[in-house]
């Protein structure tokens, strides 16, 4: 990805002088670490993490048989380009929390990631977590930046409860819930939520490597992921939700959801049926979809697009083989919005599971995080400058 704010349907959007400076004034990188890193979301983030402008990644770590060993030795690269030279000396280290960063990225699995981030977060770093462990901890943020960046509140009670200094938990969510609520945070805005039913077309690249048997997806569909459904029925309560100061209050919707996977390489694809609170019209629906377009301090992360959701007219769109990369993978691409003889309108979603779903997410909710100082030097001595990001 280029690590350049995106417009999800014009380009390019322009930085203003006041924001160009502002990075300037931060006048290092910081310095990132990947938990995992040799596993398919782990690579995904090293390759990102290769073109920051504002992080540098400088420890990778995973299980015992990879440490030791340098990350060009210890990684079966799933990824189409080569592994980016500042990743492929380094040495895999234990998930021990005495790596030399700033704050750590969890791609763990979830059989492990739960305490070893508990760990790291006790001993001062903040770790950006991709794994399910602590996404519905009741002092945890669950982020979507574009949804519910005031869940940052929760942080100083969460280090207050659990006797963190500067370390903490932030979580993504679910590679399927993050498109999905993507879409879902303009409609609740401009007409209220009651019902969500969602029938999703899950990429065989979610299930990780080596995933799904071949004799098993080949020309066929498999009706059952575990736990997607419980994930996706209860992930966007507390996204959709609110921070009252001292706990998460959840939206109170009515959500039911049938998951499936199916032999598509990257993209989830997703049939959504609504029930509104206030009467639309579909042309109304189609507005707030597309003219969603987020705050000045979001657009102004790398990561980020000034509009997160395109909206295509096209009867047969969107497609994972077609759409998949669109916002460089970041976007959330509906089409086929129509009335619902049930609720009161259906819709047709796509997102990369990858990125929107995975990886960018987890860089997205760090750049936020890094831009309201939640992140610090960890090394003071560090003058590491922090590269310019080119005029756009």
């Amino acid at each position: 990805m280029n690590p350049q704010a995106r417009d999800g349907r014009n380009g390019q959007t322009p930085r203003s002088e006041q924001e160009n400076q502002r990075v300037k004034n931060m006048g290092r990188k910081w310095h990132a670490g990947v938990l995992g890193a040799t596993g398919i979301v782990g690579q995904r983030l090293v390759k990102l993490l290769a073109e920051h402008p504002w992080f540098e990644l400088t420890e990778v770590a995973a299980s015992e048989r990879s440490s030791g060993r340098t990350y060009s030795e210890a990684v079966r690269w799933h990824l189409e380009t080569p592994i980016p030279e500042a990743a492929r000396h380094l040495v895999v280290k234990g998930v021990a929390p005495t790596l030399d960063c700033d704050f750590v990225f969890s791609a763990l699995d979830s059989s492990v990631a739960g305490p070893v981030e508990e760990d790291f977060a006790r001993a001062g770093y903040p770790v950006v977590s991709n794994s399910r462990n602590h996404r519905m901890d009741v002092d945890v943020p669950l982020l979507i930046p574009e949804v519910n960046a005031a869940h940052l509140a929760a942080i100083p009670v969460q280090q207050k409860s659990r006797g963190y200094d500067t370390g903490f938990i932030v979580t993504n969510p679910n590679c399927s819930t993050a498109g999905l609520v993507l879409v879902l945070k303009p409609l609740a805005d401009a007409f209220g939520l009651e019902r969500i039913f969602v029938v999703t077309l899950q990429a065989i690249s979610g299930a990780g490597y080596p995933g799904v048997a071949s004799m098993d997806i080949q020309g066929n569909v498999v009706p059952f992921i575990s736990g997607e459904e419980e994930k996706m029925e209860s992930e966007p309560q507390k996204l959709l939700g609110k921070w009252d100061g001292t706990r998460f209050v959840e939206a109170g919707l009515g959500i039911s959801a049938h998951c499936n996977r199916v032999p598509v390489l990257d993209g989830h694809l997703e049939c959504v049926s609504l029930g509104l609170k206030k009467i639309a019209s579909l042309a109304e629906v189609r507005e707030a979809l597309r003219t969603f377009e987020v705050d000045h301090e979001l657009a102004a992360l790398p990561t980020a697009l000034r509009h997160p959701v395109i909206v295509m007219d096209e009867e047969n769109r969107p497609q994972p083989r077609r759409d998949v990369e669109a916002g460089e993978g970041m976007a959330a691409v509906v089409g086929r919005i129509r009335e619902c003889p049930l609720h009161d309108v259906k819709l047709t979603l796509l997102s990369h599971n990858l990125l929107r779903g995975a990886a960018g997410a987890a860089l997205l909710n760090a750049e936020l995080l890094a831009a309201r100082g939640f992140i610090k030097d960890r090394s003071p001595r560090r003058a590491v400058k922090l590269a310019e990001p080119a005029a756009r």
